[in-house]
């Protein structure tokens, strides 16, 4: 049997109510928006409209007691955005979830990646 030797990758959402939820694109919006310091740069980066962007960060920001990024109107000086403490540690607990669930799955998620069929390179 030749599988692809790429190891799977869970993709985990976590659902808090029926609008309350974080996931892989949430998390990965706010760890564009601690490098790039700006929620429209971040949205850009992953092809998102400035206004989708502004939703999930409006989505995160009410869910939790503190908000997850404290953001300035643009002007003269410009705006920005940063994550807040609340932000930094929510995305921290998120990937090491992410972390322990991989860990913990390994042997089931090779059992079911050896069960594949072939698959050519090109379909």
């Amino acid at each position: 049997m030749n599988v692809d030797t790429k190891r799977p990758t869970l993709r985990i959402r976590i659902v808090f109510g029926d609008e309350e939820m974080i996931g892989p694109g949430k998390a990965e919006l706010l760890e564009r928006i601690d490098r790039c310091g700006s929620i429209a740069a971040a949205g850009r980066e992953m092809s998102m409209s400035y206004k989708r962007a502004w939703q999930l960060i409006g989505t995160l920001n009410a869910m939790f007691k503190q908000p997850l990024v404290d953001s300035t109107r643009g002007g003269p000086g410009g705006g920005g955005a940063v994550l807040t403490e609340t932000g930094r540690t929510v995305l921290s607990l998120y990937r090491a979830f992410e972390t322990d669930a991989a860990e913990a799955g390994v042997m089931r998620l090779d059992a079911m990646q050896a069960m594949l069929r072939d698959i050519p390179e090109r379909k």
